[in-house]
Order: C-alpha cells, then structure tokens, then sequence
C-alpha cells in the first residue's frame, strides 16, 4: 500500500493483517483449529464411542479367538478353567472345609459352580481393563479413536466368554436336579446390570493401570481376597449365622456387589435356593451398584482422554 504526504512524496505503507495482534489461542478459536488429541466434551465422547461400536465388537471378538490360539483344546479352555477352579474349592472348601453348611448337599455344587462362573466375570473384566491402555501402547499411540473403547471391548469379551460357561452351567443345573423355567429368565437382567458394573470397574481401572502398571501385578490379590469375602464358596448368611459379627459387617458382605449378582443368578437357576438366601432390596442394590459404576467410570475415564498414551 502507498499514501502520499504533506510534501508530495509517496511512501510505502505496510498493509495491515486482520490478524495482527491475535494471539495463538485465539488465532486457532477464529479459524476453527483445535489442539490434536485434546479431550471432547462427554456427550460428544459418547456420540464417538458409539460410533466406534463395530470396532468395540470386532476387537472383543478377535481378542477371545486368539486368548486360547496356542493351546491344543482352543477355545475349550474357556469353560475348562473355571471348571477345574470349582473342583478344586469344592474339594477344599466344600470337603475339608465344611463351607456348605447351611446349604443342601444337592444344591452346593450347582451353587459353588454359579458362583465361580459369575464372579471370574467381574475378576477377568477387571484384571483385563488394568491393562487396557497400557498393554496396547503402540494402538493407543497410532490411531486416534476414543480410548474408552478398549476397557469396554475387554468387558464385552469376558461377557462372551461367560456365555459360553453358560452352557455347560446350564448342564450341571439340568444334571442335579434345577430344570429350565421362568425364573431362569432373571439372569438376563442380572448379567446386563453385572456387565455394566463389570464395565464401569474395567473403565477405572484402566485409566489407574495406565498411569500405574504395577497396579496390575497387585489387582490379582485384590481380586483373590474379594472373592473370599464375597461367599463363591459359602453362603454368607450361614457363616454369619450364631456368630458375633458388627451388623455393619454383615451389611457389608451381603450387599458387597460381587455377593449381590451371585446371588442373583443362583436364585434364577437354582431351584432350592429362595429368597431367604437374598439379602433385602436385592435388585435395586444390583441397579445402585450398576449405574454408580457405570456412570462414575465413565466420567472418572473421559476426564484423562487426552493423557492416554503420552508421557
């Protein structure tokens, strides 16, 4: 640009940008830009996470294929390990023990069976989502996807698997005496609050495993002593019963969430195990616990979304 002045002569002039004197921030507010990686908001989060369901799905599907690739059985393993950790606290716990008191002979091993079945659900989703960002770094680091959708593949694995016990679950029921009926129906809403639960644990879990990766050499102990507090083995009402334990104690272990969909599933399989084996407002402990993880997992895993894979 040119402007002439007072005494005739022209001058160059510099043009002035529209631009001058912005700072970056606000540059890249004008234009549209955003930080690479940078943490959406939490419904445009969800909106991107279900858009990457087939993703979730193919992922948890390959991840149960390959589990068991090397061994000779496959995918045998998959009903055969929980089977043979039955046997075994049967023998223990059910032989030496004495931990089926307060149950009928019949009932035990349907009801210590149901018992390993469900809580190894919860115990893989969780040992699995320890390790769901930090087992798969170079993922993380090479693509850019919403990072909630490992934890949630690895849940939705252990559910698969879980189905697949189901159906030799279905056989030790039918072989000591619990037939199909209506009341088997309740394990559909009883898995579906329980991997919820499952997921929300998994979402926690991941997002400590990944800034933490020796949480995931101390989650098995974790995990190990919960079982034992949470009557796979014995029923808790029996064990407590003549004892002089806290009532809070006792609140504590009934409505434990591993305790509370356990008991669930056994009362819709097994035909001698009532309600008197519930502790009260079952189903909506099973809801409080499904929503309370589910939704504070979920936000607790968005808000370091932009930190995965860094550092």
């Amino acid at each position: 640009m040119s402007e002439t002045t007072h005494d005739g002569t022209v001058a160059l002039t510099k043009p002035v940008s529209p631009d001058e004197g912005l700072t970056a921030a606000e540059l890249a507010a004008k234009y549209g830009l955003s930080v690479s990686g940078a943490r959406p908001s939490l419904v445009e989060y969800v909106r991107q996470l279900w858009g990457r369901r087939h993703f979730i799905i193919a992922f948890s599907q390959a991840k149960l294929t390959a589990q068991y690739s090397q061994a000779k059985l496959g995918q045998l393993w998959q009903v055969a390990t929980p089977l043979l950790n039955a046997a075994v606290y049967f023998f223990i716990f059910g032989l030496l023990l004495g931990a089926r008191r307060g149950i009928p002979h019949e009932v035990y091993v349907p009801f210590l069976v149901t018992g390993v079945f469900v809580f190894t659900f919860t115990q893989s989703s969780v040992l699995a989502g320890v390790r769901a960002i930090s087992g798969n770094l170079g993922l993380v680091r090479a693509l850019h996807f919403p990072r909630a959708s490992l934890p949630v593949s690895f849940a939705l694995q252990q559910l698969q698997q879980l189905l697949f016990s189901m159906i030799v679950l279905v056989i030790v029921m039918i072989a000591f005496g619990s037939y199909p009926g209506l009341s088997w129906l309740l394990v559909l809403p009883a898995l579906a609050l329980q991997f919820v639960f499952n997921t929300g644990l998994a979402l926690i879990f991941a997002r400590a495993g990944s800034k933490t990766p020796d949480l995931a050499q101390l989650m098995p102990f974790v995990m190990r002593t919960w079982m034992y507090a949470s009557g796979v083995m014995f029923s808790i009402p029996a064990m407590l019963a003549g004892k002089d334990v806290p009532g809070w104690l006792a609140d504590v272990l009934q409505w434990n969430p591993a305790a509370i969909y356990m008991d669930l599933v056994r009362f819709a399989l097994i035909d001698d195990y009532g309600s008197s084996y519930l502790p009260p407002h079952v189903w909506a402990f099973a809801l409080g616990w499904a929503v309370l993880s589910g939704v504070v997992g979920f936000v607790y895993f968005w808000k370091a979304e932009e930190r995965y894979g860094r550092g």
